[in-house]
């Protein structure tokens, strides 16, 4: 049977457990993939998702220079190729855009894609719309397939308009996640009912129900425990948070634990200490996640403070508020982007305007000494969570797109 080639920047990763369940759940119910990474893994741990998986990973060189002869022998193909001339001026009408040699080195990738693709895989499928798409892109057309796309949010609402349009156009079809997004991408295409949708959701099944026994800490003796996850960088507003953090009380007790890497991370721990908290913090960096689970276990209320970032990039619909809410961890965050879809304020969780540290620290104020809501709010959340958001649905939806293709 056929298989498709799933496209990604770098696997694995412990950031995009989202794609890694979509993978997985593609090939229980019986997708052939092929995995291809536009680089090697930096991080320093897989998650248990990623060791169920049974699919082999095609690299491709992330720096061309990196395998020069390589790149060599698949341009050389390409070349010989009757659908060279035709996939060559796509790729020069987007470098008169953007002449750079990102451009280029996407290229590239796109010759070593198509020279190495198996014959057995009949159709490309690309998650985000920025680099790996371009590589996805061009190595669709030197091969002679189709393709299609899932987009998700740093790669929407960083790229520029016109390369969107160009690479909606000429997609087959695209999901994403959010309803923000899906009505930002028909916005830029000719043909918007070829995009979709599709929740990405979670997979309930390693994520324990609400304990029984919730916490009765209220900040007046043992300290009230909270928690992060996320990488280290601007649209997180780990910044915000910290400056909430030093605004509280120096009367309430609460411990503050992060877990993620990323740019920023030794930035943010100078700017603890600066604010004289970092004796109340500590940076566990990137974890797999079932420690992530054991620490969102141990603790008493979950906060994201995402913002959008001078790049414009954002979130879309965080899974680690996902997973907090499935186990019944009350969540602060903010309305940005898609989490308004995912979090109901004062229903569900609470939410804050973005970038807002004054409504922030008031919010954790008054969370931190009312147990009780959040046993509510999380209780709440646990069961709203589970019967919208599961992964099910959405892997049903993708299976019976990719089968009529295969």
């Amino acid at each position: 049977m056929s298989r498709i080639a799933v496209v990604v920047k770098g696997y694995p990763r412990l950031s995009e457990t989202f794609i890694a369940q979509e993978i997985l759940g593609l090939e229980w119910r019986g997708i052939g993939q092929l995995i291809v990474a536009l680089r090697r893994p930096y991080d320093p741990f897989v998650h248990d998702l990623h060791r169920q998986i049974a699919a082999e990973v095609l690299y491709l060189p992330e720096y061309l220079k990196d395998d020069p002869a390589r790149v060599r022998r698949a341009r050389a193909w390409a070349k010989r190729q009757p659908t060279y001339a035709a996939a060559r001026a796509l790729f020069e009408a987007d470098f008169a855009r953007e002449g750079n040699a990102g451009r280029q080195r996407r290229w590239g990738q796109a010759c070593v894609f198509a020279h190495e693709l198996p014959d057995d895989v009949t159709w490309i499928h690309t998650h985000y719309l920025h680099t790996p798409c371009s590589v996805a892109r061009y190595a669709a057309h030197l091969s002679g397939r189709r393709w299609s796309f899932s987009a998700h949010a740093k790669d929407i609402w960083t790229s520029p308009e016109w390369d969107l349009r160009t690479k909606l156009d000429d997609a087959a079809w695209g999901v994403t996640c959010t309803r923000v997004n899906v009505d930002y991408l028909k916005s830029l295409t000719s043909d918007p009912d070829k995009i979709e949708l599709v929740y990405h959701g979670l997979d309930f099944s390693g994520f324990p129900l609400p304990d029984d026994r919730p916490s009765g800490r209220d900040g007046r003796g043992e300290p009230v425990r909270l928690v992060s996850v996320g990488r280290a960088v601007e649209k997180k507003g780990y910044d915000d948070l910290l400056a909430a953090l030093a605004l509280l009380p120096d009367e309430v007790a609460w411990s503050f634990t992060h877990i993620g890497g990323g740019d920023l991370a030794e930035d943010l721990k100078e700017r603890a200490n600066r604010l004289k908290i970092n004796d109340k913090i500590t940076w566990l960096g990137p974890r797999p996640r079932e420690e992530v689970i054991r620490a969102c276990r141990d603790s008493d209320l979950f906060v994201l403070s995402s913002k959008l970032a001078r790049s414009g990039d954002r979130d879309g619909l965080p899974n680690v508020l996902m997973e907090a809410q499935a186990m019944g961890l009350c969540c602060l965050s903010t309305r940005v982007s898609a989490i308004p879809e995912l979090i109901e304020d004062g229903a569900t969780g609470v939410l804050v305007p973005p970038a807002d540290v004054p409504a922030l620290a008031r919010e954790l104020e008054r969370l931190i000494r009312s147990p009780a809501e959040r046993d509510r709010l999380g209780r709440a959340a646990s069961t709203r969570v589970r019967a919208r958001f599961s992964t099910e649905p959405g892997l049903d939806r993708l299976a019976e797109k990719f089968r009529k293709v295969l």
